[in-house]
């Protein structure tokens, strides 16, 4: 078992960061997170961004990038996490309107441009699955499977989020192993299944999915982050990022 990095999608607290960003960072350093994984930056300048991350010793990991921003000004993005030092620039979604077979077939092309743009300055671009990538197919593959047919390892990345790949109901296991040399980011998340069907994000060792045999299968594919995520929080989202790194602390970094 390898050492991976643990960091923290910002996402999760999102209601926290609008308040308070400066101060919410600060808290996740001080539970033990190694990196952060940006989710916007609460207008923030980059070069304050570099020397508030710098202060508090975290590690900018990335940013998710939405399609729109992407669109608008690449290079702005770029530019962005070039100067707070991190290395990954992740699309997060695809709205529905852009999720026919012809859409997605003009999309791959273009996240191969974005991401041989993001390469050529010294950043590695990814893409974020949810579960609406395995419900639909692209020349007889699933639509997150044709992505990655579709472009390039140096040019599109993996960012699978495990829970959702359990709840669209394939195998995290044999997908993390798949893709093994091109996941640097794994979202490590749980959740259980709501009568209705609907998914209900847990803290980490809460729900359903095989986070031991997650954590061993990406440290094996050559994952470099582990990024714990929750969508929905059922706890003050803090408490929830602390249950889950006290989770981890106790399951996976204890060994090391």
């Amino acid at each position: 078992m390898r050492r991976m990095n643990i960091g923290l999608q910002l996402y999760t607290l999102r209601d926290e960061t609008a308040k308070d960003f400066r101060g919410t960072l600060r808290k996740v350093a001080e539970l033990g997170y190694e990196g952060v994984e940006f989710a916007g930056y609460g207008d923030i300048p980059a070069e304050e961004m570099k020397t508030l991350l710098q202060e508090l010793g975290l590690k900018a990991i990335g940013s998710h990038v939405g399609l729109h921003l992407l669109r608008e000004d690449a290079q702005k993005e770029i530019d962005y996490l070039k100067t707070i030092g991190a290395k990954y620039m992740m699309c997060p979604y695809v709205a529905p309107e852009e999720r026919g077979v012809e859409d997605w077939k003009r999309l791959f092309p273009y996240l191969q441009e974005v991401g041989e743009l993001a390469r050529e300055q010294g950043l590695i671009f990814g893409y974020h699955n949810h579960d609406f990538e395995f419900e639909a197919k692209v020349e007889d593959e699933f639509v997150f499977d044709a992505m990655y047919s579709a472009t390039t390892p140096d040019a599109v990345q993996v960012e699978m989020d495990v829970c959702w790949v359990q709840f669209a109901g394939q195998d995290p296991l044999e997908y993390i192993s798949k893709y093994a040399g091109r996941l640097p980011l794994l979202h490590l998340k749980d959740f259980s299944k709501e009568a209705d069907g609907s998914m209900k994000t847990l803290e980490l060792g809460q729900g359903s999915v095989n986070l031991p045999g997650v954590i061993q299968a990406a440290s094996d594919a050559g994952t470099e982050w582990l990024i714990v995520e929750q969508d929905v929080c059922q706890n003050p989202p803090l408490q929830s990022v602390e249950n889950s790194m006290n989770w981890l602390k106790q399951n996976y970094l204890n060994q090391f």
